[in-house]
C-alpha cells in the first residue's frame, strides 16, 4: 500500500487536503490591499471554515453557524514586506488552529484558536477535506500544502538512534535522525560516521595547518580570504563577511552547486543572511564552532529579526529541510578562539523539479541578490596544499630560519 505524500504543491483554487482534518498551508500575497480569502471545507460542505487574512488580522469563522473563532492576542495579518509568505495550520486531532508569517512553526505563529475538549470538535474538524480559494480573493497565490500541521517546536539539533534518550523524545530536545527528510537522511549518512572528522591519521595537524594559513600573510587561507572581501557587495568590501569554501567531489545535477562543502571560518567572520533554494541540507561542525540565526523569510524592503539563534560545537549537526531552517546566517563569533570548519551538504528533494541554482542573499545594502554557489579550490588539493605549507614551516624551523 503506497504512503500518502507529505508535500504537494498548490497551484488550482481548490485542492484537497492530503489528510482529512489536517494540514499546512503555503500561500503568498500579491497585493497589500486585498484581503486573502479561502475556505477549508467538508466534501458535502455541511462543514465549512472562512480563512481572511487582512493588513491588520487573522479572521477564522464558522460559515454555518457564523461563529467568530477569535484569538485576542492576533494584532497582525499581512505585512507589506518583500518576501513575506503566509501560512494556516488545520489540526483536528489537536482541536488547533495556527496561522503565521514565514516558515510554518510555533515560533512564526500570529493567530492561534484552541477549540473546547469535546469529541464533536473533534469530529468535525476530521471532516475538513479541501482548500478553496474565493473567487474575490484575486491577489492569493497558493505555495504547496504540507500533510502534518505545525504542533510542536522544531529541535535545531539532529541526533542519531544511540545518541537518543527516552527524556530526549518527551521533552523534543532533539530531532532523530529518522525525521529528517528522505534527502536529509541520505546526507547525514554521508557525513555523520565516526571517521567523518578533519586531522585523520593522515593529517593529524590538518587543523592547525589552516589555522596558520589564516593567520599568516602570503599563505593560500590568508591571501583568498582577502581577494573574497567584495564577493559579497561590489560597492562594499567588508573582509569579514567572508569564509572559505573548499568542495568535495562534482556537481550531479542534483544541488545548488556542489553537494559537500567544506566552509572556513575564521574568528569574528561571517556569512549574509542568505535563504537556501530550498534544497534539504545537513551541516556538521568539524572544528570549532558556529553561532547560527534563523529567519522567517528573506527580506529586503526592511529589517526582519530572527526568531532563534543557537550555538553549534565540533561534532554537533543541524539540518535545513525544503521548508525550514531554510533562511539563515552563520557566524564565528568573535568571543570563540578557533576559526570554525564544517560540511555543509545541498541536495533537491526527489519532487522538486525546479532546481533554482542560486543562494538568494541580503548584501550590504540589505538589497536581495543572487549567488552562485562556487568552489575556491578541491578539497583532495586543498589537503595537500596544506600539507606543503605546514611542511614548509617545519622545514624553516627545523633550519633555524623561522618558526610559527
Amino acid at each position: 500500500m503506497s504512503k500518502s505524500p507529505r508535500t504537494i504543491v498548490c497551484n488550482q483554487p481548490v485542492t484537497s487536503l492530503i489528510i482529512k482534518g489536517q494540514g499546512l498551508f503555503f500561500f503568498e500575497n500579491k497585493d497589500i490591499t486585498k484581503p486573502c480569502i479561502f475556505f477549508v471545507s467538508s466534501s458535502d460542505k455541511k462543514t465549512q471554515l472562512k480563512v481572511e487574512f487582512t493588513a491588520k488580522a487573522v479572521h477564522v469563522v464558522n460559515v454555518k453557524t457564523n461563529q467568530p473563532y477569535l484569538d485576542p492576542e492576533n494584532k497582525k495579518g499581512l505585512v507589506a514586506l518583500d518576501g513575506a509568505y503566509y501560512w494556516f495550520s488545520l489540526d483536528a486531532q489537536n482541536r488547533r488552529l495556527y496561522a503565521g508569517i514565514g516558515e510554518g512553526r510555533l515560533e512564526t505563529v500570529i493567530y492561534t484558536y484552541q477549540f473546547a475538549l469535546n469529541e464533536g470538535n473533534k469530529l468535525s474538524l476530521e471532516t475538513l477535506a479541501t482548500i478553496e480559494i474565493a473567487k474575490e480573493s484575486t491577489s492569493l497565490a497558493p505555495i504547496r500544502l504540507i500533510r502534518d500541521p505545525v504542533t510542536v517546536a522544531v529541535p535545531m539539533l539532529v541526533k542519531n538512534t544511540d545518541e537518543l534518550t527516552m527524556m530526549d523524545i518527551a521533552k523534543g530536545s532533539y530531532l532523530p535522525t529518522a525525521n529528517l527528510t528522505p534527502m536529509g537522511k541520505k546526507l547525514y549518512d554521508c557525513v555523520s560516521g565516526k571517521n567523518f572528522i578533519l586531522d585523520d591519521t593522515d593529517f593529524p595537524e590538518f587543523s592547525k595547518a589552516i589555522e596558520r594559513s589564516i593567520a599568516t600573510p602570503g599563505l593560500w587561507c590568508n591571501e583568498k580570504l582577502k581577494s573574497k572581501a567584495t564577493e559579497f557587495s561590489k560597492d562594499k568590501p567588508n573582509p569579514i563577511e567572508t569564509y572559505l569554501r573548499i568542495t568535495l567531489g562534482q556537481n550531479s545535477g542534483e544541488s545548488p552547486g556542489i553537494p559537500y562543502v567544506m566552509e572556513i571560518w575564521p574568528i569574528g567572520h561571517y556569512s549574509p543572511v542568505h535563504s537556501h533554494a530550498s534544497a534539504s541540507a545537513i551541516v556538521r561542525v568539524l572544528h570549532g564552532s558556529i553561532n547560527v540565526k534563523l529567519f522567517p523569510f528573506l527580506c529586503d524592503s526592511a529589517t526582519v529579526p530572527e526568531f532563534a539563534t543557537a550555538n553549534f560545537k565540533k561534532g554537533d549537526i543541524t539540518w535545513i529541510s525544503e521548508s525550514l531552517n531554510q533562511t539563515h546566517q552563520l557566524t564565528n563569533l568573535k568571543t570563540n578562539k578557533d576559526t570554525c570548519i564544517t560540511i555543509q551538504c545541498y541536495m533537491y528533494d526527489e519532487q522538486n523539479t525546479s532546481h533554482y541554482d542560486y543562494f538568494d542573499f541580503l548584501d550590504e545594502n540589505g538589497k536581495k541578490q543572487q549567488y552562485e554557489p562556487d568552489s575556491d579550490m578541491d578539497f583532495v588539493q586543498f589537503k595537500a596544499l596544506m600539507k606543503r605549507e605546514w611542511s614548509a614551516q617545519l622545514l624553516a624551523g627545523n633550519c633555524g630560519c623561522w618558526s610559527f
